[in-house]
């Protein structure tokens, strides 16, 4: 973070701008260069609007620019944001947030003088307002649908009093609010910028927009009036949107930027060794940082076989979708593509590092290619004989993990088609239904397992529904988890939940993830944590 920085690219052209105010000092002073994390996204930002922050690269992005009521720390527990205290009454239906009175948004041309504000509880009734509005068409939505009560579930009672009703009690509930779609937005900028806002951003958090080059890179500054104490410790934060992932660990090895995240076959082997530790050579130059991740990784199959284009599927057969679960070795997956970095989905979709995950209750699939020969079989397909081509949807990020896949399958006489498309192209054709077969990924968006069983409850659209899987018994269940005040009967629910999905498969189960951060020895202050949220605030340069 403390290299030279070169001015003949663009990009270092326009840091050098931003930050020129900043570097300057009296002539008897030496002249101090700016601290600029920089960090790589292979997928390029879509909106800087929190209400579309739906995925990896975006909610890292505004978490940067806004904040939300609360927040997580580093071990999942939720602590003070904007809010510095609240309480949960009448049995769980109402949130009461006493709000900070020393929280400002960003200066910006919206407001008089170009002055930023004091954040008030009226803008959180505004804010969350947008997430449900049909016009705003929020894929955040989701997170208060049938959860709020339908007249004024968001109430400003006065400028720093905010209150949310819900219809019935939601356990998971202050965990919603640390989402990047809870985050506080300005009605002044919204309705300047209109649709722009999306490259307009106007938020409360530790830096300040400055510039973005779409599908190329995101400049930002240091907030100098954030209020949270100290924070940030960097002058800005550049993005870059580097498509390949292995142009991307290039730059990082040349000390072009402080921090990757994520694997590629391409460089796996450079920088761990195969059992999943950094090579140690690399010790003095870079940090390497795994942890779990509450991610599930999944092959996704649109269960709705009542359509027309759907019709004719071989996955309609229940013995299809468990003979592809079989079908393929996880582990051999894992160590060969990923280093160990992951575990292997053997008992079912609540991923591993939630408190109720429990393999030993709940059992899953395992490599048996004999089981797998049999269900083809009893599904009208022997040796796969008969049974059409079958398309799976996926990015180029995911390539080596369905070509792999997809080759143990076709020892089994499956034949598989891999379709690769843009990401966001993929994402549109899952929430349209569109996608009968495709690659998928569920992050959580707070740490319970209602989270991820929530992803095939029968009354939710896509999201986070893409399935559309619906099954009565579960929709029982679900239903009853919510209800239910007491962890060791909640999670017994889970966890039959999870064994009705293992039955049903509407899923191929691939790997709990794990996280796979590299930084530079420059950074200090970097901490793990199980949403792979990077927290940028509180990083430091040595």
């Amino acid at each position: 973070m403390k290299n030279k920085l070169k001015i003949s690219s663009p990009f270092f052209l326009l840091i050098f701008m931003i930050f020129a105010l900043k570097s300057c000092t009296s002539p008897n002073e030496p002249e101090e260069k700016p601290q600029i994390f920089r960090y790589n996204q292979p997928n390029a930002v879509t909106s800087l609007d929190p209400a579309f922050a739906r995925n990896l690269t975006n909610m890292w992005a505004v978490d940067h620019l806004y904040n939300g009521l609360v927040q997580f720390d580093k071990d999942l527990n939720v602590k003070p944001a904007i809010a510095q205290s609240w309480e949960i009454l009448d049995g769980g239906l109402r949130y009461v947030f006493v709000l900070r009175d020393d929280v400002f948004f960003h200066d910006n041309s919206c407001f008089p003088d170009g002055k930023g504000r004091k954040v008030v509880a009226s803008d959180f009734v505004y804010s969350f307002k947008r997430i449900i509005s049909d016009e705003v068409n929020s894929p955040g939505s989701w997170i208060f649908r049938g959860k709020v009560r339908s007249e004024d579930p968001f109430v400003a009672v006065d400028d720093q009093t905010f209150e949310v009703h819900l219809k019935v009690p939601f356990r998971p509930m202050l965990g919603v609010f640390a989402m990047q779609y809870c985050s506080v937005v300005a009605k002044e900028a919204v309705e300047q910028y209109g649709k722009d806002f999306r490259a307009n951003p106007v938020g409360t958090g530790a830096f300040t927009f400055a510039n973005w080059i779409e599908n190329q890179a995101l400049i930002l500054r240091k907030n100098d009036n954030y209020f949270e104490a100290g924070l940030p410790k960097v002058d800005g934060v550049r993005i870059n949107f580097l498509g390949d992932r292995n142009t991307g660990y290039l730059e990082f090895m040349k000390n072009n930027l402080d921090f990757i995240s994520g694997l590629e076959a391409s460089f796996v082997d450079n920088l761990l060794t195969k059992e999943g530790d950094l090579k140690p050579e690399l010790a003095e130059k870079v940090d390497f940082y795994k942890a779990p991740f509450l991610n599930m990784e999944y092959f996704g199959i649109l269960m709705d076989f009542e359509s027309e284009k759907n019709a004719d599927n071989p996955l309609r057969f229940k013995e299809v979708r468990q003979a592809l679960n079989y079908g393929f070795d996880r582990a051999k997956m894992i160590r060969s593509l990923r280093n160990n970095v992951g575990e292997v989905a053997n008992a079912g979709f609540v991923p591993k590092g939630l408190p109720s995950f429990d393999a030993e209750k709940v059992n899953g699939y395992s490599y048996n290619p004999a089981k797998a020969r049999q269900l083809l079989a009893d599904a009208g397909f022997p040796e796969g004989k008969g049974m059409p081509e079958i398309s799976l949807k996926t990015s180029n990020d995911y390539l080596d993990i369905c070509t792999f896949i997809s080759r143990q399958w076709e020892d089994l006489g499956i034949k598989v088609k891999i379709d690769l498309m843009q990401s966001a192209t993929l994402r549109e054709m899952m929430r349209k239904g569109q996608a009968t077969f495709f690659r998928a990924s569920w992050i959580a968006d707070y740490p319970d397992a209602e989270n991820f069983l929530g992803v095939f409850y029968g009354k939710n659209s896509a999201p986070p529904n893409y399935t559309r899987f619906k099954n009565d018994e579960f929709d029982k269940l679900y239903e009853q988890a919510l209800a239910e005040n007491d962890n060791n009967k909640r999670y017994a629910i889970y966890h039959e939940m999870d064994r009705i999905l293992i039955e049903e498969a509407p899923v191929i189960f691939l790997y709990y993830d794990e996280t796979a951060r590299f930084s530079s020895k420059s950074i200090t202050g970097y901490t793990n944590n199980a949403i792979n949220l990077l927290t940028v605030k509180n990083l430091a340069s040595q």
